[in-house]
């Protein structure tokens, strides 16, 4: 089973090209045998490492694992070196593979980093907002998404062979994104109110959101000139069939699938001239032709169905689900934002392990320690909204 199968439930785990642990750089902010703090909490080198090369096993789903080993890369450029290239194709230096292993280290770090320090936040937030989940709840998530993920037991403990994970992993996986859940019904929960004068305040202000305008069935014959939209009016006047007469006349192959037939147009939609005649026609009279751009119609109003205003009454559950999700939508974004600020302002990185969300984050125009990375890439995710039930 490939990683592709397992993004409900393993929705933040990175999959790509890994490299060996690194030791950390002390620092006076972070101390000795960690990679970063956030608060009063270390994250430290031991799971650094550890989440590093589940990323790294999960690139090589059960193949070799090569490790980069920095600064030289040794055995990443020799095992790039291994790779099949296309027929004709040179094979690339040995500086150029170099360069790849580094970048791909990188980026792998990054995420690494991302990752744990976006989870210590997470933790953090719902400690301080008295926001719970209990082992129970995190077991039956684990236990549904397992069912979805895996035919069979034996195709998860494959994965967990192959993926460098333990139960106790994913389980903490899956205890992030209940947290996050919560979190965000807690946050929006109050933004989730709707008042009916609420609903009827934007009733009255956006009254035409709420209307339909006049629509007409028609039914078309479109031809190249002039004298053969007159030979099918003819047609049409001695009693030949719409079904017959726009198979051997007509050119608009749409409303020839239908018997000419053009349904529900709506004042506007057509070409001007052809729309004036028409909302100017009776229904039941044959017209035309009609000069357009795209030659003669014959037309006939089929159908009529008048303008109407959707009720106050009629359009609340429309209103008070809009209302409820762009509120609801305003509120989580502007705690996002005092949410990552905040916890910015907490974090230390060691030197080699800076990355955007630290405090002491390199500046944008160096490369730092990440430079293959992407700052603001895939980690644990930020708290989103629940969709509407």
């Amino acid at each position: 089973m490939n990683h592709a199968s397992l993004k409900p439930l393993l929705s933040a785990v990175f999959l790509t090209v890994g490299a060996a642990a690194v030791v950390a750089c002390g620092s006076d902010a972070v101390p000795s045998g960690s990679v970063a703090k956030v608060g009063d909490e270390e994250i430290t080198q031991d799971e650094f490492d550890k989440w590093l090369k589940v990323g790294l096993m999960g690139q090589a789903q059960g193949a070799p694992v090569v490790t980069p080993e920095p600064p030289e890369f040794t055995k990443c450029v020799a095992a790039k070196k291994k790779t099949p290239l296309p027929k004709g194709q040179k094979p690339p230096s040995d500086a150029a593979l170099k360069k790849q292993c580094e970048q791909e280290y990188d980026t792998l770090k990054r995420e690494t980093m991302l990752f744990l320090i976006q989870a210590e936040w997470v933790e953090q937030e719902a400690a301080e907002q008295g926001v719970e989940v209990s082992d129970a709840s995190v077991k039956k998530s684990f236990e549904d998404q397992k069912k979805q993920a895996f035919p069979n037991d034996k195709a998860y403990q494959q994965f967990l062979e192959t993926s460098g994970m333990t139960e106790a992993d994913i389980l903490f996986r899956v205890k992030l994104n209940e947290l996050q859940q919560k979190l965000t019904q807690k946050i929006t929960e109050e933004a989730s109110k709707v008042t009916d004068a609420d609903i009827q305040e934007y009733y009255e202000k956006n009254k035409s959101r709420f209307a339909q305008p006049e629509r007409r069935d028609l039914r078309v014959v479109l031809t190249k000139t002039e004298a053969k939209a007159e030979q099918a009016r003819n047609a049409l006047n001695d009693g030949q069939p719409w079904k017959q007469v726009v198979k051997e006349y007509s050119i608009d192959e749409a409303s020839k699938a239908q018997g000419g037939l053009l349904p529900a147009v709506a004042k506007g939609q057509q070409d001007k001239a052809l729309d004036d005649a028409v909302f100017d026609a009776k229904k039941g009279e044959l017209e035309g032709p009609v000069k357009t751009q795209f030659g003669w119609y014959v037309f006939e109003v089929d159908k009529v169905t008048p303008a109407s205003q959707q009720s106050l009454e009629q359009s609340k559950d429309t209103i008070r689900n809009l209302l409820r999700s762009e509120r609801q939508q305003k509120t989580l974004d502007e705690w996002i934002k005092n949410f990552r600020e905040d916890y910015r302002e907490k974090t230390k990185c060691a030197d080699d392990f800076r990355i955007e969300e630290c405090s002491n984050a390199p500046k944008k125009s160096d490369t730092g320690p990440a430079s293959g990375g992407n700052p603001g890439g895939q980690g644990q995710p930020t708290p989103q909204p629940e969709p509407e039930q």
